[in-house]
């Protein structure tokens, strides 16, 4: 249960940033988000503020934000139907009603003629009770009522596909690009709770199944020298004792300025695909400070950064299997393992896994992020854009390509872990 938690947790935490990032630059660029989504399938939650439309849906899968001019509306109000209209104080239409008109008799029935809910903004037909052709001007906030349901046209100014080049490619890279900043935000979290390593030969705290606490070892001890070797930093005296495993050895200890010795034998840890390592039970000492944590924060994303796109190489090189990537399954039982070695790992974990998020979103593949700069890479370019229709192919495509290497990718977790 608390490996579902976290996992729930994290995974909220990385897409409800990710689609932030998207929701704010759009909004910014003009664009009319209808739907701000965290997870697929049936709406579980949602409720309606500022034109947007926030769910939480069954599947947590993923999110997205729905903006107006991506995909094709819906619901297409043709000459010939019968609509209803309301309006405002100011005489401009403010709902169209599609059908149940009889739950709304407050509303004027007219013959669609022509109507115009892009450019021009109005809508053009016959009442009932009179064969002259009428024309209304529609609110720029109005809506069209189907079921019940009410949804916001969409001028088009108010377009993803109405925007600058650099407003639609903003829109689409704040999302990878608040993965990066969370991932920051949640390391400079971590160093300022659990402090930061500190290069001296002291003892930060004593494990409870070492041979340090079996000598009396305690935390702030200094260690001075071992048989006879003065050391002065953390990484003289692991490296001696990583080296000499199961040998007895004189350890020279400062205790408040008295000096004392004790003898240990490091105890044989086993390292994977390196030699055997002697280990005494003892942690570094660590320090907390705002300036460290911040410089903590970045210096470690970048090498969080540096290490998957490493990774993503040697996947292309061939130096990677791709048995060795992990699905969802596979990011389940690592999260497992994380969360019993400690709440504040998961801090350290979720970073990872938001730079990865980052990363993958940022690959010029059909259906990511990175698919869709790359379209509007290629308008600006060709100083026009891409067929719509095509372009809609290929993320189609290329999504339903990710998808089965998802599924793959989980086989693989499954029969890696459960058979």
């Amino acid at each position: 249960m608390n490996t579902f938690l976290a996992i729930i947790v994290i995974f909220g935490l990385l897409v409800f940033i990710h689609e932030w990032g998207h929701l704010v630059m759009a909004k910014r660029a003009g664009i009319l988000c209808r739907e701000f989504a965290i997870g697929f399938g049936p709406k579980l939650f949602s409720f309606y503020r500022n034109e947007t439309t926030y769910t939480i849906r069954l599947l947590p899968l993923g999110g997205f934000v729905r903006m107006a001019g991506e995909d094709p509306e819906l619901v297409q109000i043709k000459p010939g139907y019968e609509v209803g209209l309301t309006f405002n104080e100011e005489g401009k239409v403010r709902e169209i009603i599609i059908n149940n008109k009889s739950k709304h008799p407050e509303s004027k029935v007219i013959q669609v003629e022509k109507i115009d809910m892009e450019h021009d903004l109005f809508i053009q037909g016959y009442t009932e009770d009179s064969e002259e052709l009428v024309t209304y001007e529609l609110d720029r906030k109005a809506a069209y009522i189907y079921d019940e349901k009410a949804t916001q046209i969409a001028p088009y100014d108010r377009q993803f596909s109405s925007k600058t080049v650099g407003q639609r490619a903003l829109a689409i890279f704040a999302g990878p690009f608040m993965n990066f900043v969370l991932a920051v935000v949640v390391l400079i979290l971590y160093a300022a709770l659990a402090g930061l390593p500190v290069n001296e030969a002291q003892v930060g705290e004593v494990t409870e199944d070492g041979v340090a606490i079996d000598a009396g070892l305690e935390s702030g001890d200094s260690i001075e020298a071992i048989d006879g070797q003065p050391v002065e930093t953390w990484e003289d005296m692991t490296s001696i004792i990583q080296e000499r495993p199961n040998e007895a050895m004189d350890f020279v200890i400062d205790r408040n300025g008295e000096e004392f010795t004790v003898t240990m034998t490091p105890e044989e840890r086993e390292v994977p695909e390196a030699e055997n390592v002697g280990v005494i039970g003892v942690m570094a000492p660590t320090e907390r400070s705002i300036t460290g944590a911040v410089t903590f924060g970045f210096t470690q994303t970048y090498e969080y950064t540096t290490l998957i796109f490493n990774a993503l190489g040697m996947l292309i090189t061939g130096g990677f299997s791709l048995d060795a990537l992990a699905g969802p399954v596979g990011i389940y039982d690592y999260t497992g393992e994380v969360v019993s070695m400690g709440f504040l790992l998961l801090f350290q974990w979720a970073a990872i896994l938001s730079v990865n998020l980052g990363i993958i979103n940022l690959l010029p593949l059909p259906a990511l992020d990175g698919g869709r700069l790359l379209f509007i890479g290629l308008e600006a370019v060709r100083g026009k854009p891409i067929d719509p229709q095509k372009e809609g192919l290929v993320h189609f495509v290329g999504f339903a390509l990710l998808m089965l290497l998802v599924l793959a990718v989980t086989w693989n977790d499954i029969n890696r872990l459960f058979l």
